[in-house]
């Protein structure tokens, strides 16, 4: 059985390979990625290839499964850019599935494509997904959810999974989010449990998490189980809000509102002190809370990572300069003293 990924060099896509490759049922992987790593797992064949401009159907011929992961974070400054892979690209790789009879299409989406929802309780996978309309990365997730209903309804023969996951983390991504979230001016150092003195209490400040191993094995059970189909939300527990937040890392909690945190993430933002524009606090103050009860009940999907564990390991992955030999999670890409972090204007384009 041949599964092709696209994005297989990152965070996901990296567990996803392995999570394949440990399956006797796959014979090949087809790995896609604009630059080949330095790494040689089991099954894998790698291919140098941009979902923007590449011959997709050809690399997707025989493939019992594509899994799409390929997408941009940054630059978060250059929206032409980041929509012409997440958004155009995505709409290549779904129409290249289809045309090359591929059997299941299973693509990353995420909790950005919802709409504003309550953080209260759980809501199921029929939550509207027109994304928050300040976020670059919601719209786009959004637009992408729409590319692939088209493709969907036109190819009722093909098998459509979408993935939902909460933000995904792990030791190995440290060094890649805190470049592409944090910026190249936080100390490492500091990036401990302990010396994290405070933690916003802000309204609806709830936040889920899942580990990128566990998150590997739902784009498994995805691509893989026949009885897959529609979308599916992946997040383990528990939330992460201000109570816990402060809980796990030692801190006290500190009455703040939102528009306080909004503008601090606007000016530091304007001044290219950190890389995330303030839509990312809106998502993230926005999206509802998401029940998993669906892929458990259907797909037997069961994290094994509580969420506080992926946060204490992905704090200390920022910490240790954590990666892996791909060129997405090399540390390298920071370069000395992140001087290459720099050079990219924190934020107007990749490394």
């Amino acid at each position: 059985m041949k599964i092709v990924v696209t994005g297989a060099t990152g965070n996901v896509g990296t567990r996803v390979v392995e999570a394949l490759a440990a399956d006797p049922r796959v014979s090949e992987i087809v790995g896609l990625a604009r630059r080949r790593p330095d790494w040689s797992p089991p099954k894998t064949r790698w291919v140098a290839a941009d979902v923007v401009s590449a011959d997709l159907e050809t690399h997707f011929a025989g493939a019992a499964a594509v899994i799409h992961l390929a997408w941009l974070i940054q630059p978060a400054r250059d929206e032409r850019a980041t929509y012409a892979v997440n958004v155009d690209g995505s709409r290549r790789v779904f129409r290249a599935a289809a045309a090359a009879g591929a059997g299941a299409l299973v693509h990353a989406s995420s909790v950005g494509a919802y709409s504003p929802g309550p953080k209260d309780r759980a809501t199921d996978e029929s939550w509207p997904t027109n994304g928050i309309p300040t976020s670059f990365y919601s719209r786009h997730k959004a637009e992408a959810e729409r590319a692939l209903d088209e493709v969907e309804v036109a190819n009722p023969r093909l098998r459509v999974v979408r993935l939902r996951p909460g933000v995904v983390g792990q030791r190995d991504a440290g060094t890649e989010i805190r470049r592409l979230f944090l910026g190249p001016f936080l100390p490492s150092a500091l990036v401990r449990p302990g010396l994290v003195r405070v933690v916003p209490d802000t309204p609806n400040l709830r936040i889920q998490v899942v580990h990128a191993a566990d998150c590997a094995e739902a784009y498994r059970l995805a691509a893989l189980s026949e009885v897959a189909r529609g979308a599916y939300n992946v997040a383990a527990d528990p939330v992460l809000d201000p109570d816990v937040l402060a809980r796990v890392l030692g801190a006290r909690k500190v009455p703040v509102p939102a528009r306080v945190l909004r503008a601090a993430a606007s000016l530091t933002y304007r001044a290219r002190l950190q890389p995330t524009p303030p839509g990312w606090l809106d998502l993230g103050l926005g999206v509802p809370i998401m029940s998993t009860e669906r892929i458990r009940s259907e797909l037997g999907w069961s994290p094994a990572h509580p969420a506080t564990d992926v946060l204490l390991e992905l704090m200390a992955g920022m910490r240790e300069s954590a990666g892996r030999p791909t060129p997405p999670l090399d540390p390298a890409t920071s370069g000395p003293l992140r001087v290459r972090e720099l050079l990219t204007g924190v934020g107007r384009r990749n490394p």
